[in-house]
């Protein structure tokens, strides 16, 4: 590669980058704006984080995401890697291809569709069943699940497609019970993926805004459907102090992680001999 060639790739990532993040920053600068106007600049000032955290019904939203987001990853993280590990270890099984179509079928159905037929699904089970008595947030975190299962299982079986799986025969000819072999050997290798999987989940399930609106019912409006609700009339001010936290909270996440990652591997490098 040519230096005006390499000149002109490093001038687009620039672009690209500051047509991405520039918004974020002008964002997170008028978060701190004292006039009621988001395009005015008033003076410095904290009186948007006092009135948002003073909004209850912003507030109690964006707890009942954070638990539906937390539950939806932990289903998602268990069915997803049980959906793996039959892909990968049980090799070629009857029905092996029409399984695989519908657990990855949420990664290319729009989610419109996908809304829309859970919820036929959830009035044609009210009135068989009587379950579900109403849509709330039980609904939406199944919906959460179903969604996220696809995403779960592609980040864990591409680890297990990787991992030897002589680990695991070598437990068992050791004399360890399969699922002793699997829990021992073969899960704390996938630790890394878990993880990956969970905080995908997480975040699908905090950002989804479309499912959720044909699933919820009244009293069960997550974060992500009162803040459209909000800004359908205009940005205001708070909704400019809410993505500021949720863009500080995502940063300290990713430096942990990092923090925790780096750690790891400085223990791991001592034990080298």
């Amino acid at each position: 590669m040519s230096r005006h060639s390499g000149a002109a790739v490093l001038t687009a990532l620039i672009f690209g980058y500051a047509f991405l993040y520039a918004p974020i920053a002008v964002l997170i600068a008028y978060s701190f704006n004292d006039s009621r106007l988001v395009t005015v600049w008033g003076g410095f000032s904290l009186r948007w984080y006092a009135a948002l955290f003073a909004n209850d019904r912003m507030v109690e939203a964006a707890w009942l995401s954070l638990r539906i987001a937390a539950v939806s990853a932990t289903f998602a993280v268990i069915l997803g890697t049980a959906a793996a590990v039959a892909l990968v270890r049980f090799g070629r099984f009857r029905g092996r291809s029409v399984f695989s179509a519908m657990l990855l079928a949420p990664l290319v159905i729009p989610e419109v569709v996908t809304g829309l037929a859970l919820l036929l699904l959830f009035v044609w089970l009210q009135g068989v069943l009587g379950w579900p008595s109403r849509r709330g947030a039980v609904t939406i975190a199944i919906a959460h699940v179903i969604l996220s299962v696809a995403y779960v299982t592609v980040v864990v079986r591409a680890r297990l497609v990787r991992l030897d799986p002589d680990l695991e025969r070598a437990a068992t000819d050791l004399g360890a019970r399969p699922f002793a072999a699997f829990r021992q050997v073969t899960l704390p290798l996938l630790v890394p993926a878990l993880g990956a999987g969970w905080l995908l989940a997480f975040t699908l399930s905090l950002d989804d805004l479309v499912v959720a609106s044909f699933v919820s019912g009244p009293g069960a409006s997550t974060l992500p459907i009162v803040v459209f609700s909000s800004v359908r009339l205009g940005v205001t001010p708070e909704v400019n102090a809410l993505a500021t936290l949720l863009v500080a909270f995502v940063a300290m996440a990713i430096g942990c992680a990092g923090l925790l990652m780096r750690r790891r591997g400085c223990r791991i490098v001592k034990r080298l001999p």
